[in-house]
C-alpha cells in the first residue's frame, strides 16, 4: 500500500529539517577539519617547535586583506627566508582611521594549499576578537615554523615559496571559528630560537616600533 500524503509530508519535512541542521553544522566542522589536517591551505597551530633545523630554505611571503571593515592592515615585512624547522617572527600592523572603536576577527590561510599541513604557528592573532580603538595603531606578531616533515612529502618538499595571508572581518558578520585571547603578546623571539632573516638578507626580523 502506498504512503499517504500526510506521511510523505512528514518524511519530507523531517528530511528538510535534517539538511538544515547539517548546513548549520557544516561550517564549524569543516573549519575544524581544515585546522587539524591543513586542508585547503589552513595552517596548523603548534604548542612547541621542532627538534631539528634543516639546511633547506623556504621564502615566506606575507599578505594582508580587509573584508568588510574600514581598518588599514599591512604586513611589516614583504618576506622572510627561513630554514625548514627554524622559528620565524613576523609582524602585521593594523590601524583604525575612524573615530569609533572597531571589533574584528582575523582568519588566515597559506598558498600553495599543499603547504598547509607543514606551516605551523606558535603565536598568532587569528580567530579571536580584537577591539581596535579609534585612531589606534597596533602591531600584531606571528611566530611560525615550517615542519621538517615537509621533506618527506614528494610534492611539497620542492616548494620554494609560501604565502601567509590574513584577512580581517567585522566581528558581527564573521562566522568562522573563534578562540579567546590568552597569554602575553611577544615582541621578540626567545633567545634560544634563531631569528628568521627578513627580505633582502637582513639578519633580524621586523620588530615593533
Amino acid at each position: 500500500m502506498g504512503l499517504s500524503n500526510a506521511k510523505i509530508g512528514l518524511i519530507a519535512g523531517g528530511f528538510a529539517a535534517g539538511m538544515l541542521t547539517l548546513a548549520f553544522a557544516a561550517e564549524p566542522l569543516y573549519s575544524a577539519f581544515c585546522e587539524v589536517t591543513g586542508f585547503g591551505g589552513t595552517t596548523r597551530v603548534a604548542t612547541e617547535g621542532p627538534k631539528e633545523m634543516l639546511e633547506q630554505t623556504v621564502e615566506v611571503r606575507f599578505d594582508a586583506n580587509v573584508a568588510d571593515s574600514p581598518l588599514q592592515f599591512r604586513p611589516l615585512q614583504v618576506s622572510q627566508t627561513v630554514q625548514i624547522g627554524q622559528h620565524g617572527l613576523a609582524f602585521y600592523e593594523v590601524t583604525n582611521p575612524t573615530d569609533a572603536e572597531i571589533r574584528v576577527i582575523a582568519s588566515y590561510n597559506v598558498t600553495p594549499h599543499m603547504a598547509g599541513p607543514y606551516f605551523n604557528k606558535l603565536e598568532c592573532f587569528c580567530f579571536s576578537e580584537r577591539v581596535i580603538a579609534a585612531g589606534e595603531t597596533r602591531k600584531l606578531p606571528v611566530v611560525y615554523f615550517i615542519s621538517p616533515n615537509m621533506i618527506e612529502d614528494r610534492v611539497a618538499k620542492n616548494m620554494e615559496t609560501i604565502t601567509l595571508s590574513y584577512t580581517f572581518f567585522d566581528s558581527g558578520t564573521y562566522n568562522g571559528p573563534r578562540t579567546e585571547v590568552s597569554g602575553p603578546v611577544p615582541t621578540a623571539l626567545p633567545s634560544a630560537l634563531p631569528a628568521a632573516p627578513a627580505a633582502g638578507g637582513a639578519a633580524n626580523p621586523a620588530t615593533p616600533g
